[in-house]
């Protein structure tokens, strides 16, 4: 097997009950060295019971798997050593600066002191933070910790590193260039699983698992995702827009209407013309209509709804 398709997480039927809740029932996955992997679902679908039993922290109930090449039943402390970790909610110590957070969790994930320092000053340079590596940590605006929190995941250089809602409350612009920091980590190999509530950067994963009530729904590329559900997409520029949703809304072949602004996004489903069916449906009310590309976010919404009915 060539190191692109090295096998890193594998899972067959993996399922976790507590009690008489499935929280995640027969997960079957697999995901390859230098992916960039997302993982979406409404808040309880079961993303967060899924990540904590691929970290070896939590113990499957049934099925199997492996991750980084250890066994979840059986290495689990071998798969904690090896995987890095990062929350939405800045987990570092704040009452330590920059440098000391780094030094700190180099020596908890156990490098040796003759390497400790040349990751910490390297971590450092890539990641931007040399000028602020005495800056108390918990002084640091949202983007800058997530700086921090994301060196301190991969001082260790893990193969696999998780990623749970990463960029929640940061700015755009920090976002964009964490996403070009985390797309430079897959490229030197890194394999990164990450959960977002995002849908554009859902689109920058390589590929998707839509997960709703700890079922699989569908796995692949962005593109190949959207391509199965089958929608059209049409944006209209409409009189008296709320009417005009409600009314549309009623109609078999519309799967969503959704405002943005003054603007009304029609999807469609069975190759129905979006654009024709709201002439025909409001006639002069439609100002102006013009296609659009259906997203991961319209697929998204289309799928859980669908599931949800």
């Amino acid at each position: 097997m060539t190191a692109e398709n090295e096998v890193i997480v594998s899972t067959e039927h993996l399922s976790r009950r507590f009690g008489d809740l499935v929280a995640v029932r027969d997960l079957s996955l697999e995901i390859r060295r230098g992916e960039i992997f997302g993982v979406l679902g409404p808040n309880g679908a079961g993303k967060s019971t899924t990540i904590r039993m691929l970290c070896g922290i939590l113990d499957p109930t049934s099925g199997r798997g492996t991750v980084v090449g250890f066994d979840l039943a059986r290495g689990a402390e071998q798969i904690k050593a090896r995987i890095g970790y990062m929350t939405q909610r800045f987990s570092l110590y704040e009452d330590l600066t920059v440098i000391e957070n780094l030094r700190f969790y180099a020596g908890l994930y156990g490098l040796a002191a003759a390497r400790r320092e040349d990751r910490v000053r390297f971590s450092l340079e890539r990641s931007g933070l040399a000028s602020r590596r005495g800056q108390i940590a918990g002084t640091l605006s949202g983007g800058w910790k997530q700086r921090v929190a994301l060196a301190c995941a991969t001082i260790h250089q893990p193969p696999l590193l998780f990623l749970d809602e990463p960029t929640a409350g940061v700015d755009p612009v920090s976002r964009r260039e964490f996403w070009e920091r985390i797309h430079a980590l897959a490229e030197a190999g890194t394999t990164v699983l990450v959960t977002t509530h995002y849908m554009d950067e859902a689109e920058r994963c390589h590929r998707l698992a839509f997960i709703f009530r700890g079922g699989l729904l569908d796995v692949g590329t962005p593109t190949e995702i959207v391509a199965r559900r089958g929608l059209r997409v049409a944006e209209l520029e409409v009189d008296d827009a709320v009417p005009a949703a409600a009314r549309l809304r009623q109609l078999p072949e519309v799967d969503e209407v959704a405002h943005y602004g003054h603007t009304l996004r029609l999807a469609t489903v069975g190759g129905v013309d979006p654009e024709a069916l709201a002439r025909a449906q409001l006639g002069a009310q439609v100002r102006s209509s013009r296609a659009a590309r259906a997203t991961v976010e319209d697929a998204f919404v289309s799928m859980v709804r669908s599931e949800g009915a």
